[in-house]
């Protein structure tokens, strides 16, 4: 029996998040349904992080054990020709017998893309937030260090466990213009609460339409208290990279 790693991207548009849930379409329900038509008999994948219905990922990453005989190439073409065409697995390789995906990693990065126009862009809205009015890209760029260091995100998310902590340890966070006139947010860190890349680019965002000031954000930051509510819609996320 050996332990396998696997890097998965996928479409979020028609999951109802990556964890297996009963009766909804998810992208651990659908791997592990294609595990199983090649003959794997576990009960479970571990997958590195959870991500909410509607949000993509093109570095998500899967362990699962395996008594497959052919080589690790094989496999992951056998699994890709069994799994539907919304996700994929882009890298398959032996692990160590006692990697965790989850536990083992030390940081985790996402994505999130948004775009200003006053008419509906349904093609670019399936992978970025429209926003209207627009906002000020300075603003954005000069505010986003705001978040480094570690702090108390209590104001930012919710904690994955009952009793856990909310203090995280942020390590990049950027805007930068695309070239077809969009923004990009990356965000790194050693963990995220649940939802907190979403809250973090709703705060931004109503920072840069002159909805809050800088004041505020920092006072929300140091004093965990929560400003506006709000969350930037799923579909603009993405999570690209888990590091070990």
């Amino acid at each position: 029996m050996a332990r396998y790693q696997a890097i998965l991207a996928y479409d979020g548009s028609g999951f109802t998040g990556s964890q297996r849930q009963t009766n909804s379409r998810t992208v651990q329900g659908e791997l592990e349904k294609a595990l199983r038509e090649v003959g794997w008999s576990d009960k479970s994948v571990i997958l590195a992080g959870r991500t909410d219905t509607g949000v993509h990922a093109t570095g998500q990453v899967a362990a699962f054990d395996f008594e497959w005989v052919h080589t690790a190439e094989k496999l992951l073409k056998a699994l890709n020709s069994k799994l539907p065409p919304d996700l994929a697995v882009t890298s398959l390789r032996p692990a160590l017998a006692d990697f965790h995906p989850r536990f083992d990693a030390i940081s985790r990065m996402y994505c999130y893309k948004l775009f200003c126009e006053s008419i509906r862009n349904p093609l670019r809205e399936r992978y970025a937030w429209r926003l209207w009015p627009s906002l000020d890209g300075n603003v954005l760029q000069q505010n986003a260090g705001i978040f480094l260091g570690t702090h108390d995100f209590a104001a930012f998310g919710s904690p994955t466990t009952p009793k856990g902590t909310t203090v995280r340890t942020v390590t990049k966070t950027e805007w930068r213009q695309m070239p077809d006139g969009g923004w990009q947010f990356e965000v790194q860190a050693d963990a995220f609460l649940y939802r907190m890349v979403r809250r973090l680019v709703f705060v931004q965002v109503s920072l840069a339409q002159g909805k809050v000031s800088v004041e505020e954000v920092q006072h929300a930051l140091s004093k965990q208290k929560r400003l506006l509510s709000g969350l930037a819609p799923s579909t603009g996320l993405t999570l690209t990279k888990v590091n070990y």
